[in-house]
C-alpha cells in the first residue's frame, strides 16, 4: 500500500477493534434462529490507482459499485487472485471492493423483535464493511470471523433489500500477523513510477479476498450471546462445566440439557453457570485410539425472558466432547492415556479457489487423512475455517490450532503495537475455537526469530495471555532456532521443532539425518525437560520424477528422507518424542522464486490430491503406529480393518 494511505487510514484502523465485544458462536439454525447464505457471485473491483485510495476518495460505498466504474463477477468464498486471467490482479496489493445486493425475508425487516446480524467468515487482511452506504464494521486479521448487528439499518424503512459493500486490503506490514514489508523500487531506469512489491518471510502465497462464507442470520433481541464449556472426568463420570452469557435483557431464565447421540437427556441444569455430571460417560477419543472415537453430546440451551413486547425465547445447540488433556515431562495425555501425534501439516490451498472454502475439497482432504491413518494436523500457519474444526470434532482428528504468527523475524515486529495485535488475535482464536474437543493445543507462532532480544518478553506475554484465556489446553510455538538461543521455549508446554536435514543443508546426504536428528532431540529435552513434537520434516518431490539412487526432487528422495527420519523418531518416541507431522499434506502455491517450481512441492499428495510414493510409505507407518496404541481391543481392530492396509 502507498504510504499515504496508511497515513490517512492508519490511526482510524488501529483505533477500531481493540476490545473484543460479544461472543462468536457459530450461526446455527434453531427454532429461534434463521440464516441466509450469501455465497455466490459478488460484484468486484480492484483499486488500481497509484495510491490505492481512489475508492475512498470517490466513496464507492455510497452507491452501487457499477456506477463508479466497471466491475467483475467474483465468486465468494474464494481468493480473487487465480479466478481470472489478469496477471496484474493475481499479484495485486492494496484495496479491493466487493458488493452484493441482498433481499431479506419480510419478517426480518418488519419484526422489531428480530436481531439481524451480518457475519463475514474471513476477509484477508483488513476489512471495512458498509450496509446501504453506512459504515457498520472494521476488522484486522485475515483468518477469523467478525460480525455486525445491522438490525436498525434493515428495519428502518419499507425496503426489504440491502447493499453490502466490503473493502479489503491485503497489505502486510511489520505489525500485521503475518508480518510483511512494502519495498518501493525508485530507480527510474529499472522501475516505473510508484512501483512497489510486498515482501514476506513465509513460504506460501498471500492469497486474498473473502475466503470463507458470508451470511446473514437472526436471533431474538434477547439472545444467547456466548457459551463456554470445559470438560473433565471423575472415574466413570463425565463433568461438563458451562458458562452462558446473555445479551439484551437482565431478567431471564436458562435451562440446559445434555443429550447423547440417541437424543436422550443424560444431564440437565439451570442458570448461567453450572456443572453437569454424566454417569458412564462416553468420552471423546481421537481417531484410531478407541473403538468409538469422536463421541459428541449435544448441549441444548433454552432461554426465556419477559420483555415489554411479551415472552421471548432463544435456543442454541452446541456439540460437546467430554475429554481431558494433560502434559508431563515425557508424554502428551488425552483422557489419561498417552497420545502420539502422527499426522500432517496442511494449508488451505487449492487450484483456482486459492484459500477459498470448498466443501468437496474439504471432504476429500478428510477422506485422505483417514486413508493415511493420520490422527492429527496443525493449522499451519493460521486458523482454518470453522467448518474444518467441526469435521475434526466429528471424525476425531486432533488439532494443534495455530495463530497467523508466521514469519515474525523483524525486530520491529516485536514492539508494543505488534504485541497488542497478537494478543487480540489469540483472544479471537480462543473465543472461536474454545469449545472444540478436537483442539488440544494452541500454537502462538511458527518459526519466529525467537533468539532476538525482545522475543523473550514478547512470547512470555503472548503465551501467558493464551493460558489465562484457556487454562484447559497446553500452549506451544513452533521453532527451528538453536535450542541454546531460544528465548521463548521456556514458557511453552510442548516443544515443537521443525527441521529439514539433507534438504536445506547437506544436500543429498541421507546418511547424516539420524545422527543430526538424535542430537537435536537430546539437546532440546536436556535443556527444557518437555515433550517434543517433530512438527515439520520432509523434502520436495515433483510428481512423476524418478531417480535411483535417489536424488533431490525425485519421489524416491522424498521417500528416503522420511524413512531416515522415522528411524530416528522410533528411537525416541517411546521416551519423550510425542509426535511427528510431515511437511506437507499437499503441494501448495508460494511466491515465485528460483527455489520453487510453481509452488512448494513438499506435499505427499499433489495439489490435486493425488498420492506420491511417500503417501503410501506414511500410510503404512501411520497404521502401524495406530495398531500399537489401540490398546489391542479386538472390536476396535475389526472396525479399522476396512481402512487399514494390514491384517491385525
Amino acid at each position: 500500500m502507498h504510504a499515504g494511505v496508511w497515513a490517512t487510514l492508519g490511526p482510524l484502523l488501529w483505533a477500531c477493534g481493540l476490545a473484543l465485544q460479544g461472543g462468536m458462536l457459530y450461526p446455527r439454525e434453531s427454532p429461534s434462529r434463521e440464516r441466509k447464505e450469501l455465497d455466490g457471485l459478488w460484484s468486484f473491483r480492484a483499486d488500481f490507482s497509484e495510491n490505492r485510495h481512489q475508492g475512498f476518495e470517490q466513496q464507492w460505498y455510497r452507491t452501487p459499485l457499477r456506477e463508479s466504474g466497471p466491475t467483475l463477477d467474483m465468486p465468494v468464498p474464494s481468493s480473487f487472485n487465480d479466478v481470472g486471467q489478469d496477471r496484474q490482479l493475481r499479484n495485486f496489493v492494496g484495496w479491493v471492493w466487493y458488493e452484493r445486493e441482498v433481499t431479506l425475508p419480510q419478517r426480518w425487516t418488519q419484526d422489531l423483535g428480530t436481531r439481524v446480524v451480518l457475519r463475514i467468515g474471513s476477509a484477508h487482511y483488513y476489512a471495512i464493511v458498509w450496509v446501504n452506504g453506512v459504515h457498520v464494521a472494521e476488522h484486522e486479521g485475515g483468518h477469523l470471523p467478525f460480525e455486525a448487528d445491522i438490525s436498525k439499518l434493515v428495519q428502518s424503512g419499507p425496503l426489504s433489500s440491502c447493499r453490502i459493500t466490503i473493502a479489503i486490503n491485503n497489505t502486510l506490514t511489520p505489525h500485521t500477523l503475518p508480518p510483511g514489508t512494502i519495498l518501493h523500487k525508485t530507480d527510474p531506469n529499472m522501475y516505473p513510477k510508484g512501483y512497489f512489491v510486498q515482501n514476506t518471510n513465509f513460504d506460501f502465497f498471500n492469497y486474498a479476498g473473502l475466503h470463507r462464507p458470508v451470511l446473514v442470520y437472526t436471533t431474538p433481541t434477547t439472545y444467547i450471546d456466548d457459551i463456554t464449556v470445559t470438560t473433565g472426568v471423575d472415574q466413570d463420570t463425565g463433568l461438563v462445566d458451562y458458562q452462558i452469557f446473555v445479551q439484551g435483557n437482565e431478567y431471564f431464565q436458562l435451562e440446559v440439557f445434555l443429550l447423547d447421540q440417541e437424543g436422550k437427556v443424560v444431564a440437565q441444569g439451570t442458570g448461567g453457570r453450572g456443572q453437569l455430571q454424566v454417569p458412564n460417560a462416553h468420552l471423546w477419543w481421537p481417531y484410531l485410539m478407541h473403538e468409538h472415537p469422536a463421541y459428541l453430546y449435544s448441549l441444548e440451551v433454552r432461554l426465556t425472558a419477559q420483555t415489554a413486547a411479551g415472552a421471548v425465547s432463544d435456543f442454541y445447540t452446541l456439540p460437546v466432547g467430554i475429554r481431558t488433556v494433560a502434559v508431563t515431562e515425557h508424554q502428551f495425555l488425552i483422557n489419561g492415556k498417552p497420545f502420539y501425534f502422527h499426522g500432517v501439516n496442511k494449508h488451505e490451498d487449492a487450484d483456482i479457489r486459492g484459500k477459498g472454502f470448498d466443501w468437496p475439497l474439504l471432504l476429500k482432504d478428510f477422506s485422505l487423512l483417514r486413508w493415511l491413518g493420520a490422527n492429527a494436523f496443525r493449522t499451519s500457519h493460521y486458523p482454518y475455517a470453522e467448518e474444518v474444526m467441526q469435521l475434526c470434532d466429528r471424525y476425531g482428528i486432533v488439532v494443534i490450532d495455530e495463530s497467523p504468527g508466521v514469519g515474525i523475524v523483524l525486530v520491529e515486529s516485536y514492539g508494543n503495537e505488534s504485541l497488542q495485535h497478537h494478543l487480540e488475535v489469540m483472544e479471537e482464536l480462543v473465543r472461536r475455537d474454545k469449545n472444540h474437543p478436537a483442539v488440544v493445543m494452541w500454537s502462538v507462532a511458527n518459526e519466529p526469530a525467537s533468539f532476538l532480544k525482545p522475543a523473550g518478553y514478547y512470547f512470555k506475554t503472548v503465551i501467558a495471555h493464551t493460558k489465562a484465556l484457556d487454562p484447559s489446553r497446553p500452549v506451544t510455538f513452533v521453532t527451528n532456532s538453536n535450542y541454546e538461543a531460544d528465548l521463548g521455549a521456556p514458557y511453552v508446554d510442548v516443544i515443537c521443532v521443525n527441521s529439514y536435514y539433507s534438504w536445506y543443508h547437506d544436500y543429498g546426504h541421507l546418511e547424516v539425518i539420524q545422527l543430526q536428528l538424535a542430537t537435536e532431540f537430546e539437546n532440546w529435552h536436556r535443556t527444557y525437560q518437555k515433550p517434543i513434537i517433530q512438527s515439520e520434516y520432509g523434502a520436495a518431490a515433483i510428481a512423476g520424477f524418478h531417480q535411483d539412487p535417489p536424488v533431490m526432487f525425485s519421489e524416491e528422495y522424498q521417500k528416503a528422507v522420511l524413512e531416515q527420519y522415522h528411524l530416528a523418531l522410533d528411537q525416541r518416541r517411546k521416551d519423550y518424542v510425542v509426535g511427528e507431522l510431515v511437511w506437507n499434506f499437499a503441494d501448495f502455491m508460494t511466491n515465485q522464486s528460483p527455489q520453487r517450481v510453481i509452488g512448494n512441492k513438499k506435499g505427499i499428495f499433489t495439489r490435486q490430491r493425488q498420492p506420491k510414493a511417500a503417501a503410501f510409505l506414511l500410510r503404512e507407518r501411520y497404521w502401524k503406529l495406530a495398531n500399537e496404541t489401540m490398546y489391542h481391543q479386538s472390536a476396535m481392530k475389526s472396525r479399522c480393518l476396512e481402512n487399514s492396509p494390514f491384517n491385525f
